[in-house]
């Protein structure tokens, strides 16, 4: 069975990964592209690698005919998104790749966001879209919420270890390295390539990252008391991916053997043999995430590593991969492209 989708935020990084993605999916046709301030253009004027494809020109989304649309990609940004979605029509099924539903609580919203939440009935039907979690519900699922590619990533290492209690919830650090793609495609100056390259640097030092209000949602939910870890994001030198090196205090061989039987069947989460720890290089353009375990020098804690791409299984490919589940596809379908290396 084909599947007609819609991408509306299509000219920015995660759409042109999405586009990627779906041109090798074997059930998913794209039927509509949205860029408003690129409306009227190709996409092979907007990116030129995807040239080879044959692809809708970019419209508004307010001109797409969802009648025709079975799932709606949204990569818009934050606040923009929730307006647009709000106006979907509700027999289209969506898949959001904002930070605009993935915070339950509004008012948690407002706090890291800074502004009200303008869709609060939608936001109690959104289901959180770390798919290796929140599989079932987002089976039935008409609207998900992509996590944050930060917190995606922490998630992945820490989840499996505060729900069996083999770490201290009060001794958690994670400090975590991300290509300049996550930052978005919009001009910045401290993104120029003289200012960023040779270089590197921390940003949102002391607890001010926005991903922090979903480490705080879902790992106090997960351990039925609050947990808030330190976490300090760097910003890298290189185009796309995220090493996240985290600090725990608990036994080492019990924390690889949790993570090992946490993720024994899950296809895109590899848990690498105890001492040996991950590479961007081993996940770029992949849906694959990599997590190591080695113990440290101070007896009874331990380092976890992890590392994945951020527009692929931290964003647009755990899209695709939310995507499949909602409409009956196999899990994997269109996500086993190997990593490209080197």
């Amino acid at each position: 069975m084909s599947y007609s989708i819609a991408i509306i935020g299509a000219s920015g990084y995660t759409g042109a990964e999405l586009i990627r993605l779906i041109a090798t999916h074997p059930s998913f046709e794209i039927k509509a592209l949205a860029a408003n301030s690129k409306a009227g253009q190709s996409m092979a004027k907007v990116f030129p690698h995807l040239r080879h494809l044959d692809l809708p020109d970019l419209v508004t989304w307010e001109q797409i005919d969802y009648d025709q649309i079975d799932l709606c990609f949204c990569a818009l940004p934050h606040k923009t998104s929730q307006e647009v979605i709000s106006q979907l029509p509700k027999s289209v099924k969506i898949v959001d790749l904002s930070a605009d539903f993935r915070l339950r609580d509004p008012a948690e919203y407002e706090k890291w966001y800074g502004n009200p939440h303008s869709a609060v009935e939608m936001q109690k039907e959104a289901v959180y879209g770390l798919t290796e979690f929140y599989r079932e519900q987002i089976r039935s699922a008409r609207l998900v919420a992509g996590t944050g590619c930060n917190a995606a990533t922490g998630q992945f290492i820490l989840r499996p270890l505060i729900a069996a209690g083999v770490i201290d919830l009060d001794e958690i650090i994670l400090d975590l390295q991300c290509g300049v793609s996550g930052a978005g495609r919009s001009l910045k100056e401290n993104l120029l390539h003289a200012e960023l390259s040779e270089g590197t640097n921390a940003y949102a030092v002391g607890g001010t990252h926005r991903h922090l209000g979903e480490f705080d949602q879902e790992f106090s939910a997960l351990a039925g008391r609050e947990v808030k870890i330190q976490f300090t994001p760097h910003l890298g030198p290189f185009n796309r991916g995220i090493l996240a090196t985290t600090y725990v205090k608990g036994d080492p061989q019990a924390i690889h053997a949790q993570l090992v039987s946490a993720y024994a069947a899950e296809p895109f989460v590899e848990v690498l043999p105890f001492g040996e720890t991950p590479s961007t290089h081993h996940v770029r353009g992949s849906n694959f995430c990599h997590l190591g375990v080695t113990g440290d020098r101070i007896e009874g804690r331990a380092i976890v590593v992890g590392a994945l791409d951020n527009l692929c299984k931290g964003s647009s490919g755990q899209a695709v991969q939310n995507a499949n589940l909602m409409l009956g596809e196999e899990e994997t379908a269109g996500l086993m492209l190997a990593p490209c290396f080197p």
